[in-house]
């Protein structure tokens, strides 16, 4: 069995963060464990408060799960603040797990603030260059080039810019923009992009927490990062197609779509 590791906060509303992870990790074939960065109180509408994890906690969370466990892979999600940007940092330089894969969380889809602005040069100072790629969608990479993105062919240029701060790879989601929802993954030598039908669902809590940790799984288990990204690309459309109209504002994707379908199957 392979494993993986998620540093990212927790979403009291299932959802997304660390719950997300975990459940896409276990529906990509891989164990899932987990370094809790944040608690958050949040449903569907709304993050109604946020309180960070002890510092000392959050190292000997990571510290616990690599001296007792193989990781494969770890995914790093919200991270809050450049204190814990920089523990996180300096705990996963002391192991170097071979693939690192950052989710660049900045703001919930109800617009609240997942990232202090301070942390933003520690997250680029940091984290960046472990990382083996980037998965940032429009709104996080225009603050992080400090520039708006319109159009696809934005994108070509965003990616190079973003491969400079020192990531391996990059994968710039254009959710966001109008149009098919197609993402542009970029290795520092080619271009490729990952095309899929915009699907129409307000039902996309979570999404970006899910892909990330479906690419995670998947580097886990042996793929190329092209491979990782295509395979996760996949799961996650398959996911946000059969998503649930859970609670009243934007609900969760259908992480075990697969696996339900067949429980359904069996059950008749």
């Amino acid at each position: 069995m392979k494993t993986a590791l998620t540093i990212a906060g927790s979403d009291s509303g299932g959802g997304a963060g660390i719950q997300a992870d975990i459940k896409a990790f276990s529906a990509n074939g891989v164990f899932g464990m987990s370094a809790i960065t944040a608690i958050t109180a949040q449903n569907t509408n709304e993050v109604r408060s946020v309180q960070y994890v002890d510092l000392k906690m959050i190292q000997e969370q990571i510290e616990s799960v690599f001296d007792d466990i193989q990781v494969d892979a770890v995914k790093i999600g919200m991270l809050g603040n450049a204190q814990i940007t920089q523990v996180v940092a300096n705990t996963l330089k002391k192991y170097s797990p071979k693939f690192i894969v950052v989710d660049p969380v900045m703001v919930s889809k109800g617009g609240h603030y997942l990232l202090e602005q301070s942390a933003v040069e520690a997250l680029k100072r940091e984290i960046f260059p472990l990382a083996s790629i980037l998965t940032p969608n429009i709104p996080e990479a225009e603050v992080l080039i400090g520039a708006t993105l319109k159009t696809e062919d934005d994108m070509y240029l965003a990616c190079e810019q973003i491969r400079s701060m020192g990531v391996t790879a990059v994968l710039l989601k254009g959710g966001h923009l109008s149009g098919p929802s197609n993402d542009l993954f970029y290795d520092g030598k080619d271009f490729h992009w990952l095309k899929a039908d915009r699907i129409e669902t307000k039902n996309t809590h979570g999404t970006g927490c899910t892909l990330s940790s479906a690419i995670t799984a998947n580097l886990a288990k042996g793929s190329t990062l092209l491979d990782a990204v295509t395979l996760a690309k996949c799961y996650i459309t398959t996911a946000i197609t059969h998503s649930f109209p859970l609670g009243s504002g934007h609900g969760p994707t259908n992480h075990f779509y697969d696996l339900y379908k067949k429980s359904n199957m069996i059950a008749r």
